[in-house]
């Protein structure tokens, strides 16, 4: 018996000695058009990810904008500010990573703007981490129905739509339930081999965490209480979204990445909605561990204020958000996650 509890113990002590923690950070990153609809919008982005100080950082809204391909741009600019990343052609949505990139795919191309997924396996010293940027359909934006706005149209309507059915039933003429399934399929694949997921996208639909009763009288949602597929699709498959896992109390830590009060753009261009308040938590990261990676830090990038009913208005939530220094790019704020991943030494 002595025999085995030692050779357990010298076994642990091996693992132990041949392991190294390895801290990385992800940032979900919608960049508005490539930064183009603010003064040196793109030298912004390069300055924010630097800033950031992000391994790994998740695009949405790259448009290769006169054939120019974003992706190699930013690489270059990177470089020339002494930061080396790797990253690949994509349009629409599009991933840097200052690991390795082993492969990457398309997972659902970019179609006539309603979205776009791609994916980048990366090695992070001996683990393999599956990484998706999503960028989902933006079209039967149902969120607005509660305050009043159709989501195809941008109309103001003659009354708010609050039956959750209903509003179930028009979300449902987006792509975005589609979509999340076609990365839930190939991730499942990806975590079958024995590799960490992370997906960050700009969803376009907001999380069932954030409309329950608590908030139903909140941010406009007149009552509603709605169950959003995107996010229970997620959850259902083993997902941990991770802002929710470290601010569970969405009235304490709502969140909200868009729409960001960004002081360099027209205030006409930030708002759909312009009568109603139309603060969303619609950018995300979730993950699913395979292998030892945990969750140790989130917050967001970002001006401190959002648009509400067309007023510049600064936030007075728990939510840890970092102002950024110089110009922000775009009309959404950030997140940025930091995590752990213990791998064998080489």
């Amino acid at each position: 018996m002595k025999k085995n509890v030692l050779f357990i113990s010298l076994c642990f002590i091996i693992s132990v000695v041949n392991a190294r923690n390895i801290t990385f950070r992800v940032m979900q990153f919608n960049i508005w058009m490539e930064g183009t609809e603010v003064p040196v919008g793109f030298e912004a982005i390069v300055d924010q990810v630097i800033q950031s100080n992000a391994d790994i950082v998740t695009f949405n809204e790259v448009r290769n904008i006169n054939h120019i391909h974003f992706n190699d741009r930013i690489v270059k600019a990177l470089k020339e500010k002494g930061k080396t990343y790797y990253s690949f052609y994509s349009d629409d949505s599009g991933i840097i990573s200052k690991y390795p990139i082993l492969s990457h795919a398309s997972v659902y191309p970019e179609n006539s703007d309603t979205g776009s997924i791609y994916k980048a396996v990366i090695a992070v010293g001996n683990a393999k981490i599956s990484v998706y940027s999503s960028h989902l359909d933006y079209l039967h934006y149902a969120c607005y129905l509660p305050r009043g706005y159709d989501g195809t149209t941008w109309k103001k309507m003659d009354k708010p739509v609050t039956n959750a059915d209903s509003i179930l039933k028009n979300n449902l003429g987006s792509n975005r339930v589609a979509q999340i399934k076609a990365v839930i399929t190939d991730a499942e694949k990806e975590f079958n081999k024995g590799y960490s997921v992370i997906i960050g996208g700009d969803f376009n639909e907001p999380s069932h965490l954030d409309w329950t009763n608590a908030t139903k009288n909140r941010y406009d949602h007149n009552g509603a209480v709605v169950q959003w597929p995107v996010s229970g699709l997620l959850k259902k498959s083993g997902y941990i979204d991770a802002y929710r896992q470290l601010f569970p109390n969405a009235l304490t830590h709502p969140g909200f990445t868009y729409p960001a009060d960004n002081k360099d753009a027209d205030i006409k261009k930030l708002t759909w909605a312009p009568d109603a308040d139309e603060r969303e938590r619609i950018d995300f990261i979730y993950y699913k561990p395979a292998n030892k990676l945990t969750l140790k830090n989130v917050m967001i990038v970002g001006p401190r204020g959002c648009i509400v009913k067309s007023k510049r208005e600064e936030e007075k939530t728990q939510d840890r958000i970092v102002v950024p220094i110089g110009v922000w790019p775009t009309d959404h704020k950030a997140i940025l996650a930091t995590f752990e991943i213990i791998t064998e030494k080489k």
